[in-house]
């Protein structure tokens, strides 16, 4: 699944791993770390903070870093010996707004992000209901709203955003952000629309539904 979204995300926007040297973070079992090789990348550091859940086969590979028990909020340029091309963030109970500084901190400049906005882990605690789920429109749109600021604040451009293709755990519309690594430069997004779209989409069991 995790590879899927990431398949959506290059459907979506103008990025590609081929050739470059990639970040994946929260790997787990290695979904978008899968996707990136086989779309050319030449090296991934796979990054998660728990450990033995990598496949075996990615584990193996060469082309593969496996830094287990990393919390991505802590990494730096110590523990990245390599100019960083690309990351993706697939991570859960943590806001992206403590993850991007970091990542911010390893990524070269003009390097681009792929990740998953998820709003069980970004809205307020009194904002998600039962089991996890969010599902009012307005909070979606608040979350959106503060990941551009958070973007922006972490140093990065929010180049396009739109809504993952799969239900997160629990039924959860999660959202996808291509950021890029730079100078803030302004861009306007219908957001309300993009909420009204990801409703309308999966709401009406379209998964899988395009950009």
């Amino acid at each position: 699944r995790g590879g899927l979204k990431l398949e959506k995300a290059m459907q979506c926007f103008p990025l590609t791993p081929k050739g470059k040297v990639c970040m994946d973070i929260g790997a787990s079992t290695g979904g978008f770390t899968d996707c990136m090789l086989q779309n050319g990348a030449t090296k991934v550091y796979a990054v998660d903070v728990g450990y033995g859940q990598l496949d075996w086969k990615l584990r193996s590979d060469e082309r593969v870093v496996c830094m287990e028990r990393t919390n991505a909020r802590y990494l730096d340029r110590d523990q990245i010996p390599d100019e960083l091309d690309f990351a993706s963030i697939d991570v859960s109970f943590i806001s992206l707004k403590l993850i991007l500084p970091a990542v911010h901190r390893v990524l070269k400049e003009g390097g681009h992000v792929a990740c998953l906005i998820k709003p069980q882990f970004e809205a307020g605690r009194e904002k998600v209901g039962k089991k996890g789920v969010v599902r009012d429109p307005d909070v979606h749109l608040e979350v959106l709203e503060n990941f551009l600021t958070h973007a922006k604040d972490s140093g990065f451009t929010v180049l396009d955003i739109t809504f993952s293709p799969i239900r997160g755990p629990e039924g959860n519309i999660e959202y996808l952000g291509y950021l890029e690594s730079g100078d803030w430069v302004e861009k306007t997004f219908d957001l309300q629309g993009l909420v009204e779209q990801s409703h309308a989409a999966l709401d009406h069991g379209k998964e899988g539904a395009g950009c």
